[in-house]
């Protein structure tokens, strides 16, 4: 191997940064790549935009924490309130879970808050087509300021 393979080394999965996307359209975006074999991985989860009333979908997501088991709430089910997590649980939603091919492809998913220093040299995917173009004129709320109101304590070692 010369000195040039080593400098053109290409990672071997596709990185993509989920700020002002909206969540289902990256999920479904995401889960069809991970279907195909691909390895993908989602930076700044905690930008990823819900769209719609913001009061609504707080209280949408409150009612749905509430929910566990009656006889041992240890049981689940689980509601994440952390962001990587949230998102990555979202992704697991629209994939075939109860099938082995479903279960491989979530394992080549991996989420991150903000931007781990291994990626900061890579540039991303950014979905343009996907996000909210004007931000300010349609009702959105991000995922990290929905589980902040959930409970999330925002902090972020990196």
């Amino acid at each position: 191997m010369t000195m040039n393979e080593k400098k053109e080394k290409k990672p071997d999965f596709i990185l993509v940064d989920a700020s002002d996307t909206i969540l289902g359209r990256l999920g479904a975006r995401v889960a069809k790549m991970l279907l195909e074999g691909k390895r993908v991985v989602i930076i700044n989860a905690e930008k990823a935009i819900i769209s719609g009333d913001p009061q609504y979908i707080i209280e949408k997501y409150r009612a749905k924490s509430e929910i566990h088991s009656r006889t041992n709430p240890r049981r689940g089910p689980f509601h994440y309130s952390r962001p990587d997590l949230f998102v990555k649980r979202t992704i697991r939603g629209m994939l075939p879970w109860k099938k082995s091919r479903g279960r491989l492809a979530y394992k080549r998913l991996r989420v991150y808050l903000g931007v781990p220093p291994e990626f900061r040299k890579l540039t991303p995917i950014k979905f343009e087509d996907i996000g909210i173009k004007e931000k300010f004129e349609s009702k959105w709320i991000s995922v990290g300021e929905l589980l902040k109101q959930l409970g999330w304590k925002g902090i972020v070692k990196y």
